[in-house]
């Protein structure tokens, strides 16, 4: 939800929510926990700021508490108590605490959350990932990426089948939010629009994310499922093939609508030489029908085994 500026540097569906789903559990909710109140003036050291977002700052920042450089999200107040709002009642965990119950290589890892005791600004303190957003390799057409495409999907499928299997969605998967370190290490961050994948939760009328990688069925206004984080995953990968989106890019809703109900730009299009089975993998990671697509991260994984780059 918010763009890592250190890239600067360096068919209708009706069917309900599938929270019952085969290796998908559905975690129980207690009400949010009481966040910590620090003084983040008075433990952090602010460095550059390297990401921007609707509803937050991010920060290289020294922590004096944990002696190390750190990655400071701040998020606006008033903009994230307008977003909680709307899941009201239903004990919804906050950002933080989704974050920092998550453990995977592929998923950035959280240190610790809280609130700004002056401010009353939601803070979570992440590892530093010394590298860039996969949306920078995408848009420079770096070389790191030749060879690599495969690789850093499988990377990403099994950071998102862990977050699923944890019982959340991500609802805003797309270049901007997975960094790829030096190193070739891909993490999947930003999870402002992480929600628990509950039926309460996944009810129809929630359009927020990124509009060029919405599923049909969120623009639609249909139930929705883990397989909306399947389809901005095959919009990601068609991207990373193609250097293109399948569809004209567009942030108007009623533009999205139209080219929801046209068929995707053949990848053959923008590359004439792609294997057959590289375009049929592609095709159905963005298959309109969630019936039709992947069906889960471990699917598109598993899927990756025939594709050739």
């Amino acid at each position: 939800m918010f763009q890592w500026l250190s890239s600067l540097f360096g068919g209708k569906n009706k069917k309900g929510p599938s929270s019952s789903a085969p290796g998908i559990k559905s975690p129980g909710l207690a009400p949010p926990k009481p966040l910590n109140r620090e003084d983040v003036d008075k433990r952090f050291d602010k460095g550059n700021r390297i990401g921007q977002g609707s509803m937050s700052k991010v920060f290289k920042a020294l922590d004096r508490k944990l002696g190390r450089n750190v990655c400071l999200k701040l998020l606006d107040a008033k903009k994230t108590e307008h977003f909680e709002s709307r899941f009201k009642g239903l004990n919804k965990p906050p950002e933080g605490e989704i974050c920092h119950k998550l453990r995977h290589d592929n998923i950035v890892q959280t240190l610790d959350f809280g609130v700004h005791s002056k401010t009353g600004e939601p803070f979570i303190v992440m590892e530093f990932v010394d590298g860039v957003g996969l949306n920078f390799l995408i848009e420079t057409k770096s070389k790191k990426l030749q060879g690599n495409r495969i690789n850093f999907l499988r990377q990403i499928a099994s950071g998102i089948d862990y977050l699923h299997k944890s019982g959340y969605l991500h609802r805003d998967i797309c270049p901007r939010n997975i960094m790829v370190s030096n190193e070739g290490v891909v993490k999947l961050i930003d999870f402002g629009l992480a929600i628990p994948n509950r039926p309460e939760f996944c009810r129809p009328g929630n359009r927020t994310g990124t509009p060029n990688y919405l599923a049909p069925e969120i623009i639609r206004r249909s139930s929705t499922d883990l397989r909306v984080d399947m389809f901005a995953l095959g919009v990601t990968a068609y991207e990373m093939f193609t250097q293109n989106l399948p569809w004209e890019s567009s942030q108007s809703m009623q533009a999205l609508i139209g080219h929801m109900n046209s068929p995707p730009k053949d990848p053959r299009d923008f590359v004439p030489d792609m294997a057959d089975a590289t375009r049929e993998f592609l095709l159905k990671a963005i298959d309109r029908n969630p019936s039709s697509r992947f069906q889960s991260a471990a699917d598109f994984r598993e899927a990756l085994d025939k594709v050739i780059e």
